[in-house]
């Protein structure tokens, strides 16, 4: 049988060699790559364009807490006005309400007298139609009894009286009224 093909590669022990530019190798390379950039950063200004650039933006930042104070000065302000017309509200409010309950008070009063007005009055016109009821009845009271009166003296004088009596009756009635 055939045996089995097995590669192997074996790391070659000892030193390596690195790769060199300029004699530098790669961690100088890298050093001197930051040294050029920050070297052209610095000959192009860009630290003093960063803080210009920083300066225009805490500049920026501070107009903006500046007016936000600004507006907060005036929302109070505008508060502390509300709240002064809030007062000056709930004032009128409280004095309408107590002109109110004055007026209401004062139609009351005004409806009690004139109820107790009328009621007097209408009394006063039940009492004149009670008193003309009374002398109306009366008045007929008299009249019916003044005629029973007459018609009783008619019948006993008819009864009674002859001819003679009558006259002198009669002659005394008309010597009578000459003296009213």
């Amino acid at each position: 049988m055939a045996e089995p093909h097995v590669a192997s590669t074996e790391a070659p022990s000892g030193e390596h060699a690195e790769a060199t530019a300029f004699g530098l190798a790669a961690p100088g390379i890298v050093a001197l790559a930051m040294v050029v950039v920050i070297v052209i950063l610095l000959w192009k200004k860009v630290p003093g364009a960063i803080g210009k650039s920083l300066d225009g933006k805490i500049a920026a930042i501070r107009e903006q807490l500046d007016e936000a104070a600004a507006l907060r000065r005036e929302a109070q302000a505008i508060r502390a006005e509300y709240e002064v017309k809030a007062q000056a509200s709930a004032e009128d409010a409280r004095h309408l309400l107590e002109r109110a309950h004055h007026e209401a008070e004062q139609i009351l009063a005004k409806a009690k007298e004139d109820a107790e007005t009328l009621v007097e009055r209408r009394g006063r016109i039940a009492e004149d139609k009670i008193a003309a009821e009374e002398r109306a009845a009366l008045a007929e009271l008299r009249a019916t009894t003044a005629d029973a009166a007459a018609r009783a003296a008619a019948r006993l004088i008819a009864e009674r009286g002859d001819g003679k009596a009558d006259k002198a009756l009669v002659d005394q009635a008309i010597a009578g009224l000459g003296r009213r």
